[in-house]
């Protein structure tokens, strides 16, 4: 379910936090110790900063990627363990937060009892499936089965309004595909038909596993496939949802309705749980006329067939050990090469998180969260801030007037800093024993309802979309924010010692800090004003000459390729400008550092060597290949290479702190680096 749709932007960070006042040199120094010296920086430096760490720790068979994520998140798994297996444990009152947790987890624990309950906790939605006797009802179901977690034929939820943003509006996107990329069914290369080969064999097993014989689960595969590819040659790809105003179609209810004759938005809406609604916004018009015809052209058993599907897809994890098995097999094993599932205990602490997050912050802010976190964050924040102040001041390609909007909407960034003064009030929410998947059933229609219930109502500007403990953040455009949870201050390596500047710098206020403002300046961000509303506030002249520098980022990176797969230089491009943005942001917060200044070198390494590596460092992530096509196909992140990578060509401190010449791989001539914020 989507309930934060703006993109959340990745950054992996590390682990440790800085607990003591005294500088230290003489202990291990990561930036020393992952580096493979046998690599050429000024040719490849993210495999320079971090091939000695790869060399050292192969991705074990569970993971899809080994690194400084995936450091972090095994040390906050077992702290999400241990509040997870005390909840279980204690006798805690009913209704309270340790309860609902320690509940959860262990009917997640509880094979015994899951495998006893078959398919039996779904059996009331699979008899609103098999009752279909019409179009009308057909989307009655559909609509319903948006509000427990499943997400057939499109995607709906609600959101500010991207030109108003005090307001809460309805949102209709594409959606409704198993594999969720419309590439996966289009692309005719032979990984991605040798995919939708696999795909057919996984839709096989998975009807099988519902009790059909072999040829009619063989025939519904086919059935299946054929309708989503229908679907998703109507979807837009990757790079095209990015644009917010090609994405923003506000319609009234009356027109929607003929868009898509066969489909009563006025009869569906109340179904959805909105009473009363006089426009809706409409994200790809032409996947909703096109997914009017499909309700005639698939047969009401054709599309029982593919809601019966879709209801398995989004709850195989909670179901019996062959439906996660096979589940496994294909999203895990064929889409990104992993050949071991994790741990029990590991999955189960993962949903369990992922369902009642805010309760599990509530006692990880208490029990693990040193004080200090939120005042450290904030006086980074402000560093970074006060620099890309200046940067702006500074810049040649931009006008007065548009240096003084962007000025006054940099001022007005909110910055959500460690974890939420009030937390989401989720005391309506019943869990018990009973059942695992039952547990999971109504947290998703808790979560539906919570979402839902701002339609109507003020913004709420204090609401998070992240936990403290999730190692990620975000920039919201709508809010002009950025969310930084608590957790994302660590570094691994440095227990119990404060990280020299350089590394401050480098991690937290380049990949971090840096970064997430940027966002706000990116392809997307620059189209919201400082209130958060799609709204142009800059000049003819410097628009045009933005354009020209974005370009010039989407060229540079769609060169890159992984295993013959190019980068998609369009989709990625708001995350590449964030990356280049953050990492000359750290930089300049760094100079003004007594370290950089007096060109103080630690353990041989000059400031600038130590500040280039430590955001290497940032990204020290080794991913499978086939994670990394993925990667390319679904998301709007580059892989970590070229993250690293991609903004050291463009920047000439990095040339000089590394001796980069004109015959390195590195290097850009001068016409050719970008250089925008």
């Amino acid at each position: 379910m989507n309930l934060f749709r703006k993109p959340l932007v990745f950054l992996f960070l590390g682990l440790a936090l800085f607990s003591c006042n005294k500088k230290e040199t003489a202990f291990s120094d990561p930036l020393l110790t992952n580096r493979d010296t046998t690599v050429n920086p000024a040719d490849d430096f993210f495999t320079y900063a971090n091939g000695g760490w790869f060399k050292k720790n192969p991705i074990p068979g569970t993971e899809s990627s080994n690194g400084i994520m995936k450091i972090v998140m095994d040390t906050i798994n077992k702290q999400i363990k241990n509040i997870c297996e005390k909840s279980a444990e204690e006798n805690a009152p009913k209704g309270s937060n340790k309860q609902k947790i320690g509940d959860f987890y262990a009917t997640g624990m509880d094979t015994l009892a899951i495998e006893k309950a078959g398919l039996s906790p779904l059996n009331a939605e699979f008899q609103k499936i098999n009752d279909i006797k019409d179009v009308p009802e057909l989307v009655n179901v559909i609509a319903h089965l948006q509000t427990i977690g499943a997400n057939p034929a499109f995607s709906f939820y609600v959101s500010q309004d991207d030109k108003i943003s005090s307001k809460y509006a309805l949102f209709f996107n594409q959606g409704g595909l198993g594999m969720k990329q419309r590439d996966y069914y289009l692309d005719n290369d032979k990984r991605n038909v040798a995919i939708r080969a696999e795909y057919l064999k996984h839709l096989k097993a998975m009807m099988q596993f519902t009790g059909e014989e072999d040829a009619a689960a063989s025939k519904n595969a086919d059935v299946i496939m054929k309708l989503e590819t229908e679907l998703a040659k109507s979807s837009r790809k990757l790079e095209e949802l990015r644009d917010p105003l090609k994405n923003y179609n506000k319609l009234s209810v009356d027109k929607f309705n003929t868009l898509t004759s066969n489909i009563d938005w006025k009869k569906v809406l109340p179904v959805l749980g909105i009473a009363k609604a006089d426009s809706v916004i409409v994200g790809q018009p032409e996947f909703f006329k096109a997914l009017n015809g499909t309700l005639k052209t698939y047969s009401i058993n054709d599309w029982k067939t593919y809601l019966k599907w879709n209801l398995i897809n989004a709850y195989a994890e909670y179901l019996p050990k062959k439906f996660e098995k096979q589940d496994f097999k294909f999203f895990r094993t064929v889409l990104m090469g992993v050949t071991a599932q994790k741990p029990r205990w590991e999955r189960i602490v993962s949903h369990t998180d992922d369902y009642l997050g805010d309760l599990i912050g509530q006692v990880y802010v208490a029990e693990y969260m040193p004080k200090g976190v939120k005042e450290k964050l904030q006086e980074v924040g402000n560093n970074i801030r006060d620099v890309f102040a200046d940067h702006i001041k500074k810049l040649d390609w931009m006008s007065e007037p548009t240096k003084k909007k962007a000025l006054y909407k940099l001022s007005k960034i909110v910055m959500k800093l460690g974890y939420p003064d009030k937390w989401k009030d989720m005391s309506q929410l019943s869990i018990d024993r009973t059942s695992f998947c039952g547990n999971v059933l109504k947290a998703n229609n808790w979560a539906y309802k919570h979402m839902i219930n701002k339609y109507g109502k003020p913004v709420d500007k204090n609401e998070w979309g992240m936990q403290p403990h999730t190692y990620n953040a975000y920039y919201s455009p709508s809010n002009n924010e950025i969310v930084i949870p608590a957790c994302n201050i660590i570094v691994p390596g440095y227990e119990g010692r404060m990280p020299d500047d350089a590394i401050i710098y480098g991690i937290i206020g380049g990949s971090f800090f840096g970064h997430e403002i940027t966002h706000g300046f990116d392809d997307q961000g620059s189209q919201y004003d400082e209130k958060g509303n799609l709204n142009n506030w800059w000049t003819a002249e410097d628009l045009k000459k933005f354009k020209v520098k974005t370009k010039l980022i989407v060229s540079q990176y769609s060169k890159y390729s992984i295993s013959g797969k190019n980068v998609n230089g369009d989709a990625t491009q708001g995350e590449n400008i964030a990356d280049l943005g953050g990492v000359v942001m750290g930089y300049e917060a760094f100079q003004k550092t007594k370290q950089f200044k007096e060109n103080e070198k630690i353990n041989g390494l000059t400031p600038d060597q130590r500040y280039f590596l430590a955001y290497a460092y940032s990204w020290m992530i080794n991913r499978r290949d086939e994670a990394k096509i993925n990667q390319i196909m679904t998301d709007v992140h580059a892989p970590e290479q070229f993250r690293v990578n991609g903004p050291m060509s463009n920047i000439p401190q990095f040339y000089k702190a590394f001796n980069v010449k004109e015959n390195n791989k590195m290097y850009l001539p001068d016409s050719l680096r970008v250089s925008i914020w």
